[in-house]
């Protein structure tokens, strides 16, 4: 056995309007066995320079292809917000199309797909508008509401992202994804409140539950510890599961 191949390669797809960055603490808070990549999307962060991508069919398409030659070993996929929405399609992209599957999924803070059209249009509010209910979501740095030349340069990314999780509807006749999959929630968040992330148990073979933190959208961003332990314990019970199954025990 190859001793540098990991145990599992997680990737990490960030929110609306966001990055890798308010990630990049997360693989030191992770096994030493995987590799945590933290993806970006066209337009964000270190792909700043690549054209973004206003539809989800197609930002899942350029993630998938993206990390393709990377699932050489067993993966997981973790999405937040936006990034929860954009891990539902490549998973059902990767089955469609016989790829490798993940062998765990977590989607955090997007309402259940069958509540798609039911939340809130943030992309056509007013800037003024806009900037409250961001501030409120958490997520964004307060200096970006204060300088004028800054918030002009990030705006149209921000709305163009909220448009995209705003309008995305999920395909007709979807069954179940044939993955395990967690769905977590901040227990104040009353955008992706845990009523509504509940739904997502309607949307895999194997749901692994409802795991409900303190705090609102972005309930980790000040101590991502417990997150990311129950994260480790999500994947590695269903690693491990897999791993029997392999071996016939």
């Amino acid at each position: 056995m190859d001793s540098t191949r990991p145990a599992l390669r997680l990737f990490v797809l960030h929110h609306a309007g966001g990055s890798h960055l308010l990630y990049r603490h997360w693989p030191a808070g992770l096994p030493d066995t995987w590799d945590v990549r933290l993806l970006d999307a066209p337009g964000h962060g270190l792909l700043s320079d690549v054209p973004p991508i206003a539809d989800a069919d197609r930002l899942a398409d350029f993630l998938l292809s993206s990390i393709e030659p990377e699932l050489t070993c067993p993966y997981a996929l973790f999405g937040h917000s936006m990034g929860a929405l954009v891990t539902y399609e490549m998973t059902r992209r990767a089955a469609d199309r016989g790829l490798p599957l993940p062998v765990w999924v977590g989607v955090s803070a997007r309402a259940a797909p069958q509540l798609t059209g039911q939340g809130s249009r943030y992309h056509e509010l007013p800037d003024a508008e806009l900037q409250i209910r961001l501030k409120l979501l958490g997520g964004t740095p307060d200096g970006l509401f204060d300088d004028s030349e800054l918030w002009a340069l990030f705006d149209p990314i921000i709305r163009a992202d909220l448009r995209l999780v705003e309008t995305w509807r999920p395909a007709p006749g979807a069954g179940p994804l044939p993955v395990a999959l967690s769905a977590f929630a901040g227990a104040e968040d009353h955008d992706s409140s845990p009523a509504r992330m509940a739904g997502w148990q309607e949307h895999t073979d194997h749901f692994l539950g409802l795991r409900v933190f303190d705090g609102g959208h972005f309930y980790f961003r000040n101590d991502p510890g417990p997150l990311l332990r129950q994260i480790e314990r999500d994947a590695t019970t269903t690693l491990e599961a897999a791993g029997a199954t392999r071996s016939g025990t």
